[in-house]
């Protein structure tokens, strides 16, 4: 079975996938700018005030606690974003068959082995 795949069709996906990427990189920069001062505040309130972290923790290492909780809030907001986008996506291309998401049991609520 061949199938012949259109120039319009590729356009179209190469256009959502574009799309889709600058959603992700949106919300990762959003969430990384948030993240950002959620953890500098209290990073350089720290070293200000407690003795042990004024001891302890250098400027090259408030920088990196920082930077790698802003880099994680990045890159966990991009990534939650393009898999809920794709998941959208699948959903709005299935077959009308298969969006029925209503469950049609056989009158039991659970499963046996969780019933009380």
């Amino acid at each position: 079975m061949s199938t012949t795949v259109s120039r319009a069709s590729l356009e179209q996906k190469l256009a959502l996938a574009k799309r889709c990427s600058r959603e992700a990189t949106l919300a990762g920069t959003k969430a990384a700018a948030v993240a950002t001062i959620a953890s500098g505040v209290p990073t350089l309130a720290s070293v200000r005030m407690l003795p042990w972290a004024k001891a302890n923790i250098n400027p090259t290492g408030q920088a990196l606690i920082i930077c790698t909780v802003a880099g994680m809030a990045y890159f966990i907001a991009g990534h939650k974003k393009i898999l809920s986008l794709a998941r959208r996506h699948s959903f709005e291309q299935a077959p009308e068959h298969l969006k029925n998401t209503s469950f049609q049991g056989a009158g039991r609520p659970h499963p046996v082995f969780l019933r009380p």
